[in-house]
């Protein structure tokens, strides 16, 4: 890895592969920018008049995750077509018009209008399709893994959105941190404008991708079933990641109040709330390459197994358990781990498999993870709202997930005999 680092000094555009970190980095705290907010926008949409349900809040939290998994697709042909950088700075430009929107209007704002706001964002969920080809278009083949881990490493921001969101609403307003991030992102767009570039001719030779190039691989079968076990562990994550506050704030309000005074001399539950969802979201994030690794040593198949039949146990355990405070930050904990290290498992296997194609399947399966993160959200609040309580919401998901291990035990023997023979790596 050291090696892989000091040839980036003699390779590609450094810039660019900056730029395409922040720019990712980004994009994806404003992605997930409303579910540590939640609680303060259902309270300014109050004072209003309007009290949201658990089912509208499940949507206005569903849908940058929906639009951003649908978007990526229509980025990807944007990139094939006008290039990275321009493709890039119109998304940005789009997103920092709904942070803009959200930051002015502020507590007049409508349940309407935060869905507007929600779509707009979505084009800060799609920056997947579009910061990674920026970057990998500089590099050869030899580089791609330490390029793309670095340009892909934006999903630590989803834990600063935590950290800081609640502390900014704290002090200035809810609408304070669109405004911030309307700031930060037009910053980012300025040195994105200045420091980025597409890759000359010489350096990389332009494939562009036809509309029947995803049609034959949507006539795969194997397609699906990477869009099935990458919609639970990625959709498990960023659906987890998105509702995390409002499970906390409906579930261990009371018990948050008492240990933030205890420990951190927190009054405020909303900001201890983002702290925890923090702490929780922490481990997805930062554990996929450990289980892109773990799948290396042994087989993607394998540690899938492991990771899936984890999250069915500590899922079915919330469930079906009242849990104290502690026990189930400690048991979300886990979950968010086993998921962020199936993501590394699933894309350790999907460029065995894909290699040719890894940049369409990159975007076919990337919007698979969005959708299922969407569904995910959705089915905790309509368990809320139907049942006043998580534990349904809960057994859909581990159901969900044993499908998936199903899944695996119908293929694992196929892939190992046929294409795996030849793969490369570990099935």
């Amino acid at each position: 890895m050291a090696k892989g680092f000091s040839a980036l000094k003699n390779e590609g555009h450094l810039p660019t592969l900056f730029m395409a970190f922040v720019y990712f980095d980004m994009s994806f705290m404003v992605w997930t920018m409303l579910g540590p907010l939640s609680t303060e926008i259902a309270e300014a949409l109050a004072k209003n008049g309007f009290m949201i349900t658990p089912s509208q809040k499940a949507t206005l939290l569903s849908l940058p995750i929906l639009s951003g998994a649908i978007l990526r697709i229509l980025l990807g042909f944007l990139v094939d077509k006008i290039g990275p950088k321009l493709t890039a700075l119109i998304a940005q430009a789009i997103v920092i018009g709904a942070l803009s929107l959200a930051f002015f209007q502020g507590d007049q704002i409508t349940y309407n209008q935060l869905l507007l706001v929600a779509l707009g964002l979505g084009f800060a969920g799609a920056s997947f399709a579009v910061a990674l080809p920026q970057a990998g278009q500089w590099y050869p083949p030899s580089l791609q893994g330490v390029v793309m881990g670095i340009a892909g490493a934006g999903n630590i921001g989803v834990v600063l959105d935590f950290l800081l969101a609640p502390k900014i609403a704290e002090h200035w307003g809810w609408n304070a941190v669109f405004g911030v991030g309307a700031a930060l992102s037009t910053i980012v767009w300025f040195a994105y404008l200045f420091l980025a570039k597409d890759a000359p001719e010489s350096v990389y030779k332009k494939n562009p991708k036809k509309v029947r190039d995803y049609l034959k691989l949507l006539k795969d079968r194997d397609t699906w079933w990477f869009n099935l076990f990458y919609a639970v562990s990625f959709g498990g994550f960023v659906g987890f990641a998105g509702y995390m506050k409002v499970y906390l704030m409906n579930t261990y309000q009371i018990d948050m109040a008492e240990v933030g005074k205890a420990l951190i001399n927190e009054e405020n539950v909303k900001v201890v709330a983002g702290y925890f969802g923090a702490l929780t979201i922490f481990a997805g994030a930062v554990l996929r390459p450990v289980g892109g690794a773990i799948a290396d040593k042994l087989g993607g198949v394998k540690s899938l197994y492991i990771f899936y039949g984890a999250v069915v146990a500590l899922a079915l355990i919330i469930a079906f358990v009242k849990l104290p405070f502690w026990v189930a930050i400690a048991i979300l904990f886990l979950i968010m781990a086993n998921l962020g290290m199936a993501n590394g498992a699933v894309f350790q296997l999907v460029p065995q498999r894909f290699g040719k194609d890894i940049g369409i399947m990159t975007g076919i399966i990337g919007c698979a993870g969005g959708l299922g993160g969407t569904a995910l959200i959705k089915t905790l609040g309509w368990s809320k709202e139907a049942f006043n309580g998580y534990s349904v919401g809960f057994m859909i998901f581990a159901g969900v997930v044993v499908i998936a291990i199903l899944g695996i035990s119908l293929v694992k023997t196929r892939w190992r005999t046929t294409w795996g023979v030849s793969a490369g790596g570990r099935i």
